[in-house]
């Protein structure tokens, strides 16, 4: 790659594509993030011009933040010429990420008796832009039926268990914000999401808890309880599987309590709280 300084700072034409960003943020820094993000277990691997189209980031520009996490071992290259796939270095920064999360210790071993107990998928997560990500995932040892999600999968705000319980604990300003960000990214789809999301949040709010009945993967029913952390961060708790398996009154009879009680018990053990029910 060339060193002149062209190439070592952004170009006229993207410094003015640039115009109105925030001033207390560094432009090329965002770029090179949006640009991870770009990657999914749906999209491992991304060629220059996947990116430039996801990210409405100018492929001159592109090329440039791709060269520069390859060197940094954000990036490597795939087996197919011209193509990429995330690095080495994402999953060090995220081990360290995971290992300084005191809430995965606490959590964990009621997690894991409780997958076992009830033969159910429990997860963990947080949110990360309009997803969340799970940062714990036990799974029952016997078991063949449960959802085979891990650390580091996503789930979609809207239509997941784990997004309704936390946006049903989220302050109603933010919450707001965040569903009509969310309006706004689903279009036309949105009219169909809407009212399930709607009367889930609703519910959570009432009764601590809320369902998702195959809205998010089809014949995978779940429920989840909302978490706060010392800091305020909100958290998510899920359990369940096969539809057949967890059906709705299973899910709020026998692990809605259970996951309510294992919230309270990590809550306690790190100094957060679980959000109380609105009376009525």
């Amino acid at each position: 790659m060339s060193t002149d300084k062209n190439d070592s700072s952004l170009s006229a034409a993207d410094a003015a594509d640039t115009r109105g960003d925030r001033a207390d943020t560094v432009s090329a820094l965002e770029r090179g993030i949006s640009v991870l993000r770009c990657f999914s277990e749906a999209r491992p691997v991304l060629g220059h011009a996947d990116i430039a189209r996801m990210t409405g980031i100018p492929r001159p520009t592109v090329n440039r933040l791709v060269a520069t996490l390859l060197s940094l071992g954000m990036l490597k290259a795939a087996q197919v010429a011209d193509r990429f796939m995330l690095g080495p270095g994402v999953v060090s920064l995220s081990r360290v990420f995971l290992g300084s999360l005191d809430v995965r210790a606490a959590a964990r071993p009621s997690m894991q008796a409780m997958a076992e107990e009830v033969g159910a998928s429990v997860y963990l997560a947080i949110r990360d832009g309009m997803e969340m990500v799970l940062i714990e995932a036990c799974r029952p040892r016997s078991s063949m039926l449960s959802a085979r999600l891990d650390v580091g999968s996503r789930a979609p705000l809207a239509n997941s268990a784990l997004g309704r319980a936390y946006l049903s604990a989220l302050p109603e300003a933010q919450r707001n914000q965040l569903v009509d960000s969310m309006r706004l990214l689903r279009g036309p789809e949105w009219d169909s999401i809407a009212p399930g999301m709607t009367r889930a949040i609703g519910e959570a709010r009432r009764l601590g808890y809320c369902l998702s009945l195959g809205e998010f993967h089809r014949e995978i029913n779940s429920v989840s309880v909302p978490l706060i952390g010392p800091d305020g961060e909100v958290m998510a708790l899920n359990g369940g599987g096969a539809a057949f398996v967890f059906t709705e009154e299973r899910l709020r009879n026998e692990l809605a309590p259970r996951l309510h009680d294992i919230a309270l018990t990590i809550a306690r053990d790190i100094g957060g709280h679980v959000p109380t029910p609105l009376p009525g």
